[in-house]
């Protein structure tokens, strides 16, 4: 499977959102960030929003909630018909009962970590996610540098993956460029989140197409 490369809307032109999610056709999915104030220090869409933009995008929903009370909304985010909607691990009561809950409506589930939550307590429950998000910066903004140091979090993932084999999407989120995405691939990351190092050029599907190769270089030399 060559890598999957998810464009961040939160680099987009918030007016122009229809010419903006065309101008991103040849991606995997289109990263959603939902932030409440609250569980992230910033503000985005909520559901009408994420419906609306469901309703138009040419590629498939990847929902990335950084809000509280995952246990209560998520569920509603995979009724949008999202491809994938993954809450976080600091946000939900019972992450098992999400996961569980948001694949019953035919989502895909995924679990994010912030960089300081520690990945051990999730190894033993990767059956019930279909995606791990590592976030490689603190979630709430877009701009900031790759945090190198969350790798081990990533290897230990794809160990346990290896172990299992499972079909489980191993995600990174947070300065994500033709730079840093070799060194996630090379950590086991299948899957990229990228915002301006896609809508930041003038060219966005060779933009795309060149983080995609980069990181597949790496992916081979194991």
């Amino acid at each position: 499977m060559s890598p999957r490369i998810h464009p961040s809307i939160l680099s987009a032109d918030f007016v122009n959102f229809d010419a903006e999610l065309q101008r991103i056709a040849t991606a995997d999915l289109v990263h959603v960030d939902v932030m409440d104030n609250h569980f992230v220090p910033n503000l985005t869409f909520g559901l009408p929003m994420v419906q609306r933009i469901q309703e138009v995008s040419p590629v498939p929903l990847d929902v990335h909630l950084m809000i509280e009370d995952a246990d209560r909304w998520a569920p509603d985010y995979a009724e949008t018909g999202a491809y994938s909607v993954t809450f976080h691990a600091e946000a939900a009561a019972d992450p098992v009962a999400v996961a569980r809950r948001l694949r019953e409506i035919g989502a895909r589930a995924g679990i994010a970590l912030k960089p300081g939550t520690p990945v051990e307590p999730y190894l033993e429950l990767l059956p019930e996610f279909d995606l791990v998000l590592v976030m490689t910066v603190e979630p709430g903004f877009g701009g900031q540098s790759f945090m190198p140091q969350v790798m081990p979090k990533l290897q230990a993932l794809r160990d346990e993956r290896q172990r299992s084999g499972l079909d489980v999407w191993l995600q990174v989120d947070g300065g994500v460029a033709l730079d840093t995405i070799a060194i996630a691939a090379e950590a086991g990351a299948d899957t990229f989140v990228a915002g301006s190092a896609v809508y930041g050029k003038p060219d966005t599907d060779a933009a795309i197409a060149e983080l995609r190769s980069a990181a597949e270089r790496r992916t081979h030399v194991h």
